[in-house]
């Protein structure tokens, strides 16, 4: 009898759920966002034997408050406006992007905006600083 009753009224709660409620961000529903440019993963591993090399480029794409609590040696702080000076002249250049880790987008945005200027090493590391820090890789200060 609890069974029953149970599966009715959590059968009552899905209808009127679906008649009510919306998932999203509150606004119409659409199709999802099909990005120009497919972004170039890079793991943690890869990136490390990357650091330090010349003629490759780290971007952090974190706040300044995370910058300082430590970012990857070398990696240029990329969360500027005047960001498109930062960038290296020859366009085949690896560059790295990360920035906190696989739930921060703002890496994903950078990577994806330096590859509309027409560069092609554009790399990204999806677990970003944390992850870096989590594994015991080594970070620098400013």
């Amino acid at each position: 009898m609890n069974k029953a009753l149970g599966k009715i009224i959590v059968s009552i709660a899905l209808l009127l759920s679906t008649t009510t409620c919306f998932a999203g961000g509150g606004s119409e529903f659409g199709p999802a966002k099909v990005y120009e440019f497919q972004l170039n993963p890079i793991t943690m591993m890869e990136a490390e034997t990357l650091v330090g090399k010349e003629g490759v480029y780290f971007y952090d794409v974190n706040t300044l408050e995370l910058w300082a609590e430590g970012y990857i040696p070398g990696a240029i702080y990329f969360n500027v406006k005047d960001w498109k000076k930062l960038l290296p002249e020859n366009k085949d250049t690896v560059m790295v992007f990360y920035c906190a880790n696989r739930l921060c987008n703002a890496s994903e945005i950078a990577a994806r905006a330096v590859m509309k200027q027409g560069y092609t090493g554009v790399r990204h590391m999806y677990d970003g600083i944390y992850g870096w820090r989590l594994s015991n890789r080594i970070t620098a200060k400013p």
